[in-house]
């Protein structure tokens, strides 16, 4: 299987890591030989309530026993995805209420930027340094980081950059600005948070010249920062939001979300100014309303911040030199990316999936699923801290 996986399916990177799965259950990946392996990334924030959670599954099953895809978005009433767009609008703040559903966190990029021009009648995007909004053309365009994308230009013009969490560079947000997009926390840089309120004045500026406010939810949202979403941490209402990662429980999706006023201005002059085949497709809508209904109708959000305490005491170490982030996405920071390496692999050997952020080599990305109970905390830090005092060991620190 993995010659034909190396020779068949294409690959991301020269080095994948190529662990055979044979089937997952709550917060454990199992390989083809059983071996069981404590899951701290849940598919890269994807896997909110876990593997195989009993009501996302029952969900899925109870909709395909009805029916799978029917017609292009937008047309038919389909109850899961009408049910999902009310949950989600009776749970963040006016005006934000309507949702439009696609497949992947980048196409709702796509989609949001596509709605801040169509809006505003402007052409300036602006994206901040180290930024990350997907991998699609018009995604990369917003990418803060040249070196993934310099072999893919030209790209979009008129895309400018500021640096996160310098009120200085608000400045370059000006009467030519369609809109301003910025991850509530930063991934790919170190899961970096906003700070001094830099997300209000970011609003503050952007209605001061008629600009709109993109926040990237792809990473925060659905509960992992202690909120529904992570601007709700900072006192601050978006325009326009962009989801997609753990709103599925492990099902491919996205959306994005704007008030009813903005989000009219998108089907008409012209028609289909935004328009999918498989968005809002009614199993992944049913996997998706019930997460939100989980997260809505339980505590496991604000368990967040205790198992975040929890990780915070159990991550001490001499290699650790701090841990950023909030919640349950967290990224404890080591000297240097030969250090992260090594524990990362280290941990995959004994038993604790860790994985890297795509532009900070010293950090290791800690983002389990929500459901993760505090011995699985404890069981899963312990193989830390050894692989941690076995990297200690043998490099002489």
């Amino acid at each position: 299987m993995k010659t034909d996986f190396l020779k068949y399916q294409a690959q991301t990177s020269p080095n994948p890591i190529g662990m055979q799965v044979s089937h997952a259950k709550g917060t454990y990946i199992y390989d083809i030989n059983n071996k069981p392996y404590l899951d701290f990334v849940a598919g890269v924030s994807a896997c909110t309530l876990g593997h195989q959670h009993p009501k996302v599954n029952q969900a899925i099953k109870d909709q395909l026993d009805k029916y799978s895809h029917v017609m292009v978005y937008g047309e038919y009433i389909q109850d899961p995805a009408v049910e999902f767009c009310k949950l989600l609008a009776e749970n963040i703040p006016a005006p934000l209420n309507k949702t439009y559903l696609v497949n992947s966190g980048t196409e709702a990029t796509e989609g949001a930027l596509k709605l801040a021009k169509r809006v505003t009648g402007r052409s300036q995007l602006i994206s901040c340094f180290n930024a990350y909004h997907g991998n699609t053309m018009g995604s990369m365009s917003v990418m803060g980081f040249e070196e993934r994308k310099r072999a893919f230009r030209p790209l979009l013009p008129d895309v400018d950059f500021i640096h996160f969490n310098n009120v200085e560079d608000l400045q370059k947000i000006t009467t030519k600005t369609a809109g301003i997009i910025l991850e509530t926390i930063q991934g790919g840089a170190g899961f970096v948070e906003p700070f001094d309120g830099f997300l209000k004045k970011v609003k503050q500026r952007c209605e001061e010249v008629g600009a709109l406010m993109i926040v990237d939810e792809i990473q925060p949202g659905f509960g992992r920062t202690g909120k529904l979403f992570g601007f709700q941490n900072y006192d601050v209402v978006p325009d326009i939001i962009v989801m997609g990662k753990g709103m599925g429980g492990g099902m491919p999706v996205g959306a994005f979300t704007a008030s009813d006023e903005h989000m009219n201005q998108l089907y008409n002059n012209p028609k289909f100014g935004h328009i999918t085949t498989f968005g809002g497709h009614p199993v992944i809508a049913a996997a998706s309303l019930a997460t939100l209904k989980e997260l809505v109708e339980t505590d496991l959000m604000e368990q967040t911040l205790v198992k975040e305490k929890l990780f915070r005491k159990l991550l001490v170490h001499p290699l650790i030199t701090e841990i950023r982030g909030r919640g349950l996405m967290l990224a404890p920071m080591t000297p240097n990316a030969d250090i992260t390496n090594r524990v990362i692999i280290k941990c995959q050997e004994k038993g604790v999936i860790l994985f890297w952020l795509l532009f900070e080599g010293k950090a290791i990305r800690i983002t389990p699923p929500l459901t993760i109970s505090e011995a699985e905390i404890e069981e899963g830090c312990a193989m830390i801290i050894e692989a941690l005092n076995e990297v200690q060991q043998e490099l002489g620190l």
